[in-house]
């Protein structure tokens, strides 16, 4: 790794500069920024700006957001947002952070039909102007040069797109794998992106969610076959649950069924937004009618194929109500089966694992990609990258969208194949590209934002970190009522997620505690507040081992 400690010194120079806000060190939250000229007066441009979901970690948080303040501090040089493809984790974020960017959103014919529906939701769809470009498209913002330049993944029109600032190029991969037959959609641009090679690129910013894996990625039209074995040989009902935008894997399925003399319902809202986008873009022509949920009842057994939402686990996503068989219209039986058509993204093991116990406690058969062909990721294994190397022949290899031990093994593995300047880099760094040598020159405020509700609230000082505690140890609530000579008049005490056996020792322990304190002391509501709150504490700590959240409240007649 060529990276150097960061240089507080601002620097004057003509840079291309990458400041990621999200993406290097976690997958999902995709949010990269790319700058020219000197540090006081640079040009922007921001490619994607996705989310990621809350877990246990974050009770209570829908997703995980970047911080974009950097940015909308620099607004008057701020030229635009490009988006590579329409998946969530580069997306999902635009309809909540565009009031602060205020700016254009550039993006393909499919990305906006989903993003004008995640408009109108937030009543931004008549502010909000998408500028649409057809993969390939070449366009200018401000100073930059670019270019989409087609690619193959597991959404329609996803795209690359090259950079050219003036001061240098780079060519950020977007995600991308590289399937020779794909299902649907276009190729990818192998001809264009020899061509660029040739021109020059200088940094390649390329995705790391395979790099651990080697060989290459399994083609769609393999997945199209073994999906369509086995559901031509199901006797009973069959579920293909996967996620909500692979159109390419609807399809599929799609095709499967019409094979097998089976009609096709559809249950979750955000699958049936996706297949809308989709034939407003010219794709599933061919797929026929769907159903709504509300018919399945009234299918035979073996004449039906449910396609539904929830292969990550979600708790109100379709396949997840089905398996606790707490669905209003769906229900499976002993003798169905269930396909769950999609990785597991890291952090959903547990959610997706309760799914398929729930499934099998209905005795219903399960097929997931550990036991059949039935998913193909949509990022490059070792070999792909390889290839996608020889093609461009980048100066400087910078990896993104990974955990730290994919961004790690990326640069690793691309000194073996011959790139000999790395740069390992994280959330909020800025590198420069160029001129010279790849480093981190300094770093920009920010953060995380957390969509709690309705309301998007910083993730340090926002109300997850105390419902952490909470989850952890519980809360006691204290309400103090003194005389105006500090006598007291009542103490009350309620405690929630505590053991049942506490509260009422916790309650005596108060009143001894503020029976010996001083009257002098008892003349200031904080003291006293304080006082209690840290014997409570302190006496659940050496009967319980934990020290619960504790509130007082002090009144006085």
């Amino acid at each position: 790794m060529n990276a150097k400690s960061v240089k507080r010194k601002l620097d004057q120079g003509e840079d291309l500069v990458l400041l990621p806000l999200g993406g290097t060190g976690e997958i999902g939250m995709n949010c990269y920024c790319y700058g020219v000229g000197p540090a006081l007066t640079r040009d922007w441009i921001m490619v994607d700006l996705g989310v990621k979901f809350g877990d246990e970690r974050d009770p209570g948080i829908d997703v995980i957001m970047p911080d974009v303040g950097y940015i909308t501090k620099n607004r008057k040089r701020f030229h635009g947002l490009v988006v590579t493809h329409a998946h969530e984790d580069h997306i999902g974020a635009i309809a909540h952070l565009w009031p602060q960017l205020q700016c254009e959103v550039h993006c393909t014919p499919f990305a906006a039909e989903l993003l004008k529906l995640k408009l109108i939701e937030h009543g931004l769809d008549e502010d909000v102007k998408l500028i649409v470009h057809k993969p390939g498209s070449k366009f200018a913002l401000g100073p930059f040069k670019l270019e989409l330049v087609p690619v193959t993944h597991s959404i329609p029109e996803s795209c690359a797109l090259f950079i050219d600032s003036g001061r240098g190029t780079a060519l950020h991969s977007g995600d991308w794998k590289i399937d020779r037959f794909p299902q649907m959609g276009h190729n990818i641009a192998e001809k264009r992106l020899r061509e660029l090679g040739d021109r020059g690129v200088d940094a390649l910013v390329c995705d790391s969610t395979n790099v651990l894996r080697e060989g290459e990625s399994p083609s769609e039209k393999d997945v199209a076959a073994s999906l369509g074995d086995i559901i031509a040989n199901a006797k009973g009902r069959v579920a293909v649950t996967t996620f909500a935008s692979h159109v390419e894997r609807i399809s599929c399925a799609v095709k499967a069924a019409r094979s097998a003399g089976r009609e096709v319902v559809i249950a979750g809202r955000a699958m049936r937004n996706t297949i809308e986008a989709a034939r407003k873009c010219g794709y599933l022509k061919d797929a026929g009618a769907f159903l709504d949920f509300e018919e399945f009842g009234y299918l035979p057994n073996d004449r039906v194929l449910l396609l539904c939402t929830g292969s990550q686990g979600e708790s109100r996503a379709a396949i997840a109500r089905i398996a606790e068989d707490s669905h209003p219209q769906i229900a499976l039986e002993k003798g169905d089966l269930v396909i769950f058509s999609a990785r597991t993204i890291p952090g959903n093991e547990k959610e997706v694992s309760a799914v398929i116990n729930n499934l099998a406690k209905l005795e219903i058969d399960v097929i997931t990609a550990d036991d059949a062909l039935v998913h193909s990721s949509g990022h490059p294994r070792q070999g792909e990258l390889k290839q996608m190397y020889e093609w461009l022949r980048p100066k400087i290899l910078i990896p993104m969208h990974g955990e730290p031990r994919h961004l790690r093994a990326h640069v690793e593995f691309a000194k073996a194949q011959g790139i000999s300047e790395t740069l390992l880099l994280q959330d909020l760094k800025i590198a420069r590209l160029k001129p010279g040598q790849a480093e981190i020159i300094d770093e920009a405020p920010g953060g995380r934002l957390h969509l709690d509700g309705k309301l998007i609230v910083d993730s340090e000082d926002g109300p997850a970190r105390e419902r952490r505690k909470l989850a952890m140890s519980g809360i006691v609530f204290l309400s103090v009522l003194m005389n105006d000579r500090g006598d007291l008049q009542d103490l009350v005490l309620e405690a929630d997620g505590v053991p049942a056996a506490l509260p009422q020792e916790l309650e005596e322990l108060a009143e001894a505690a503020f029976t010996a304190m001083p009257r002098a002391r008892r003349k200031d509501d904080n003291v006293v507040a304080e006082t209690l709150r840290t014997a409570v504490r302190r006496a659940c700590d050496n009967a319980w081992g934990k020290k619960p959240v504790c509130k007082v409240v002090v009144h006085r007649t």
